[in-house]
């Protein structure tokens, strides 16, 4: 997830992606647990995961055709991901992702507490790429991290992503610039598709601060 760019005018998320082969890496967790889809019919206990208040937006993700994987231990999921197909929105950010064919988007993963530190999120992250490239025609997926999540960039690394870009954030007066800084030894080619997915073929974007808009 990343954060606000009004809560930090410099630094907003990491860009990460993965080519999906056969050789993907396959990360276990140091828990006993079992990695499924979650279906429509189990949102009950998707909403316990994802707190109060969820119940609505699960239905609405379902409808819209987004899928869940989880991590169940004794009939609980501890933790979970949400994949999109076509297009997803940034909300911290105000940026639509539009994805071509073959790609996906994870989002929106969390782990409860008491399960942290124990690869469980990168062990999830593995499961979904495998399901991906064994069950649907997804060639590429994406995914996205807090820059200053250091935790979750080490679970998404182990996963086998690959770190592609920054995206950085910068206000100017009632407006702010987004754009991506491509990461070290990444070829240039990665960063223009981290460009055509989250800046719509853009180098940079130009948005009207957050802040600005709720003073009006």
């Amino acid at each position: 997830m990343f954060v606000s760019a009004d809560q930090d005018p410099r630094k907003a998320g990491t860009i990460w992606a993965i080519n999906l082969d056969k050789d993907m890496p396959l990360t276990l967790p140091q828990y006993t647990v079992s990695f499924a889809r979650v279906m429509p019919e189990q949102a009950t206990a998707l909403a316990e995961a994802m707190g109060p208040g969820s119940a609505d937006e699960i239905c609405q993700r379902f409808t819209a055709g987004r899928q869940c994987y989880a991590a169940w231990m004794d009939g609980r999921i501890v933790s979970y991901g949400w994949v999109s197909f076509d297009e997803e929105m940034v909300g911290e950010l105000n940026l639509r992702l539009r994805l071509v064919a073959g790609e996906a988007y994870i989002w929106d993963c969390a782990t409860l507490p008491a399960y942290r530190n124990r690869h469980l999120y990168s062990a999830l992250l593995s499961h979904i790429l495998h399901e991906l490239v064994e069950n649907q025609p997804i060639c590429r997926a994406w995914i996205g991290a807090d820059l200053e999540n250091l935790a979750s960039q080490r679970g998404i690394a182990r996963a086998g992503f690959h770190r592609v870009a920054n995206l950085l954030v910068e206000r100017f007066l009632a407006m702010r610039m987004v754009w991506a800084e491509k990461a070290p030894d990444i070829p240039e080619s990665w960063l223009a598709e981290a460009k055509r997915l989250y800046l719509g073929d853009r180098d940079h974007v130009w948005q009207e601060s957050v802040l600005h808009a709720q003073t009006k």
